[in-house]
């Protein structure tokens, strides 16, 4: 019986164990698989070789890497021995990882490469607690992770006893991970995650997954993230071979070379996606281009479960043939599913990936409840386009009188690290976990997130603005990259917008616009009347007190990398505000 994470590998030993390539990576020479012997092996190793340099049960142990198949590794082996597993971003500042490695103690930290070596290297000194530093990559001065193999072969004989020992002893309601959440506002906080968190949610989400050992997929979101290691428990409970993208700019050409079965992805990258897509059709001949946009205008009014009738259904099987097919074979040709999580999707994309014949399912979570708390299925009737889903098995969830959204179950967080007053906040004696997100039921079945709770806002005249729902409705545009929603207790609503550059630079382009640099063409009259234009249209489905009045293009390209985004591309509105203060001023100036 699965109770714990590392139980996963005596799964692979019952269910697996000839399994060639249980995990891949992409190097120069093409992709390594290793096997689950290995696995086994090189879990175990670990184990032994972290027991020998006097690690023990509870010691913090921090991982700082891309995702990559020794991670896995690591992480079995350091559950195994009832460590604490602290994966963190790569991408996190400096003063984040002292801020982290000064409040969990670590004993070891592992890294990928040099370059995140040099970013804690000068850390180090005023951390005594660590002990060891290994890297994933060879390096100078650092131990690679492959001396821990040697050590943990050597000590096998000698440890072996103790670790079936160590591994007897580990409950399931064990802390086994600390995850920091990004921190939109203010220093990470520590959410501590026990093996039952994790499994109870591996197993209620495995049985809609409709792949087996067979099958392959491809992983990209960050593996420290609590939705792409869920996830990648979830495939190694099923057998599902694990293939790890180079990196995010190698998706498409790694989708193409594995031809894989489905991958979890984030909201903003289907966009990306669809904006290519978009760009290349309508740059077709006029022939093409015209069948082009007739399949997805098609798309666009995709119903499920044959709704729209048998016409429809002839016509959309045209559209599949003649250009949906296309998109299928710029994933690979084998997409049987891909799940969205971490921001709300687009209700136009969904119903045109589904047109499309590749089951996009969204779904709902928080690190907090490790994570998913609902979550649409790839197959009528268990999915509702706009909603995210119907609730996980064994997971309670009811609406507070203020609408927010509060959940109960095995998946719900031990607490947060060190930080007993903030947990009393959101988790109430009775284990009732307030979500901080607003929502409400259709069908009294299937949850729909309208917005967070701590991000809408009043205007001066009272009236409450939703901006996730206005900020996700302007990305629509093929002309908005990124906009943030702005009034608190002014008199109206306003946004700041990041154009797509790439997009804009084609469309002057096109219209014979000069396009010098992206400080130039946010003033151009041409340019403000296009994307205001794209304003009203968002603005007809609101009411006349929530319209955006006024609006700012701005230069910059929100990214994780310069600090406008978290690691999972949310905005940082704290951040967003600072930077633009003194345009939000003169707005209401």
């Amino acid at each position: 019986m699965i109770t714990r994470i590392f139980d996963l590998l005596e799964n692979y030993r019952k269910n697996f164990p000839d399994k060639r390539d249980a995990f891949a990576k992409k190097e120069k020479d093409g992709w390594i698989p290793f096997s689950t012997e290995q696995y086994l092996t090189y879990s175990d190793y670990i184990s032994y070789a972290l027991l020998e340099n006097g690690i023990e049960k509870n010691d913090c142990v921090i991982t700082i890497t891309n995702n990559r198949p020794e991670w896995n590794f690591v992480d079995m082996g350091l559950a195994q021995i009832g460590a604490v597993h602290v994966p963190l971003y790569p991408t996190i500042n400096t003063k984040s990882y002292d801020y982290i490695i000064l409040q969990c103690q670590p004993v070891a930290i592992f890294v990928a490469n040099h370059v995140l070596y040099e970013k804690i290297a000068p850390l180090l000194n005023n951390h005594p607690s660590v002990k060891f530093v290994y890297s994933f990559e060879k390096i100078k001065s650092v131990a690679h992770w492959s001396r821990l193999l040697e050590i943990g072969e050597k000590a096998e004989n000698k440890m072996q006893k103790e670790l079936l020992a160590i591994k007897d002893s580990i409950q399931p309601d064990d802390l086994v991970t600390i995850i920091y959440t990004s921190g939109t506002t203010g220093n990470p906080k520590g959410v501590m995650l026990s093996h039952s968190n994790f499994i109870s949610n591996v197993l209620a989400s495995a049985a809609s997954l409709n792949l087996d050992s067979s099958h392959k997929t491809l992983s990209f979101l960050p593996i420290n993230h609590v939705y792409e290691r869920m996830v990648n428990y979830q495939y190694q409970y099923k057998g599902i071979s694990i293939y790890y993208a180079e990196s995010m700019d190698t998706i498409g050409d790694n989708l193409r070379e594995l031809k894989p079965h489905g991958f979890a992805t984030v909201p903003r990258l289907l966009e990306k996606v669809y904006d290519k897509i978009m760009a290349k059709g309508k740059s077709q001949p006029f022939l093409k281009k015209a069948i082009f946009l007739w399949a997805v205008n098609l798309g666009q009014k995709y119903e499920l479960n044959r709704a729209n009738g048998w016409w429809y259904e002839f016509k959309l099987k045209i559209a599949r043939k003649l250009v949906f097919s296309k998109w299928q074979e710029a994933l690979g040709g084998n997409i049987k599913f891909m799940c969205s999580g971490g921001a709300p999707l687009q209700i136009r994309l969904e119903r045109l990936f589904w047109a499309a014949g590749i089951p996009v399912q969204e779904g709902y979570g928080l690190t907090e409840t490790s994570p998913i708390i609902s979550a649409n299925q790839n197959s009528y009737p268990n999915v509702r386009f706009g909603t995210v889903g119907p609730v996980l098995k064994g997971v309670e969830v009811k609406i507070a009188e203020d609408g927010e959204i509060l959940v109960r179950g095995p998946n719900v967080m031990l607490g947060y690290y060190k930080n007993p007053e903030l947990t009393k906040e959101v988790l109430e004696e009775d284990g009732w976990f307030h979500t901080g997100d607003i929502g409400c039921w259709e069908d009294e079945r299937f949850l729909k997130i309208t917005d967070r709770k701590k991000e809408m806002f009043k205007t001066s005249g009272g009236i409450y603005i939703a901006p996730q729902e206005i900020e996700n409705r302007l990305k629509e545009s093929p002309f908005i990259d990124q906009s943030i929603v702005c009034g608190e207790f002014k008199r109206f609503p306003s946004v700041i917008i990041s154009p797509d550059f790439v997009f804009l630079k084609e469309y002057c382009r096109r219209k014979k616009i000069p396009f010098e640099s992206a400080d130039q063409i946010i003033y151009n009259q041409k340019i403000q009347v296009r994307i205001w234009k794209e304003i009203q249209k968002m603005n007809v489905n609101l009411d006349r007190p929530k319209k955006i009045k006024s609006f700012r293009l701005v230069p910059h390209v929100w990214t994780p990398e310069t600090g406008e985004l978290s690691p999972t591309l949310k905005l940082k509105r704290t951040v967003l505000k600072i930077k633009y203060q003194l345009i939000i001023e003169e707005i209401y100036s």
